[in-house]
């Protein structure tokens, strides 16, 4: 009876010790930090690897070092010029400090969504519609701006947001969509503009290039045919002139030729009549000088 008392003693001691070992002993893996408070009061963060703990007096608050990552369902969100959009984001963050994510929020994932609603609607307020879907990485850096400044005094830091899509109205899509067909319209006239004023530039140019080779090529035949004929003999020279004349001759054709040799040979006798001509004026014009002083002194003795 002893005995079995003894034995039931022993294996309650055994497990009241087993009991104590698994409060007293924690193992922190390498991604988390373990804040331990000890009867209330905080002494630290704990970790990784092997800590130990007194039970029932120490208590250890486990923290996720580890990026995470929250959705933000869809917004109402009004822009400078009053137009109504809906967006939705998402928010990256990651504990950096253990200590002021457990002492100074109470959930900052959800005090995060709260900030990041608010500040979305100051920015996207202060914007106009166009500058909200034109710009939508500078709108994900004043997010992440303005959210870690925030989130910072609670040890948490916003890597990155990123908005995932932004609806707008119908009629706001619908004329969305006439003013991009009016914009690829007038892009389309003035491709086709530049390009018939390409073509045109471009044609005139060939036709320039066209005209100086034509030039170039008659002024070296030119040049061809001096040189030739400079090497020719007055001979050759004479008997293409006769063929000329033969070829000239057999044809069907009524013409007359005038050879110019036979200028040449009618010279001297050309010259001997011109000759005789201002002769025959030089002699008449004496008379009539002789004829005029008779008169005037026949007129005197009378």
């Amino acid at each position: 009876m002893q005995l079995s008392v003894d034995v039931l003693i022993l294996g309650v001691l055994l497990l009241l010790v087993a009991i104590l070992l698994v409060m007293a002993v924690r193992i922190v893996p390498e991604y988390q930090r373990l804040v331990l408070f000890r009867l209330g009061r905080m002494i630290g963060e704990r970790g990784p690897g092997f800590v130990l703990l007194i039970p029932f007096v120490d208590r250890g608050v486990r923290v996720d070092l580890r990026e995470r990552f929250f959705d933000v369902v869809p917004q109402t969100t009004i822009t400078k010029d009053n137009a109504h959009l809906s967006i939705d984001f998402l928010v990256y963050s990651k504990v950096v400090d253990a200590v002021p994510s457990v002492l100074n929020v109470v959930d900052y994932e959800g005090a995060s969504r709260g900030i990041a609603i608010t500040t979305l609607r100051a920015v996207v307020g202060s914007m106009i519609l166009d500058d909200v879907l034109a710009k939508r990485e500078q709108i994900n850096e004043a997010l992440r701006e303005k959210l870690d400044e925030v989130t910072n005094r609670w040890g948490i830091k916003v890597t990155a947001v990123e908005i995932r899509e932004i609806r707008v109205p119908t009629e706001i899509e619908q004329a969305m969509t006439r003013q991009m067909s009016a914009e690829r319209g007038r892009r389309a006239m003035v491709l086709e503009a530049d390009g018939k004023r390409e073509a045109t530039i471009r044609i005139a140019e060939g036709d320039k290039q066209a005209a100086i080779l034509r030039a170039q090529g008659g002024a070296q035949a030119l040049d061809t045919i001096f040189s030739v004929a400079r090497t020719v003999d007055s001979n050759t020279m004479s008997l293409q002139y006769l063929d000329m004349l033969r070829t000239i001759g057999t044809s069907e054709s009524s013409k007359l030729l005038v050879p110019a040799e036979l200028t040449g040979l009618l010279r001297p006798f050309l010259e001997h009549a011109d000759a005789a001509a201002r002769a025959r004026a030089h002699v008449g014009d004496g008379r009539g000088e002789t004829s005029g002083a008779g008169a005037g002194a026949g007129a005197g003795r009378r």
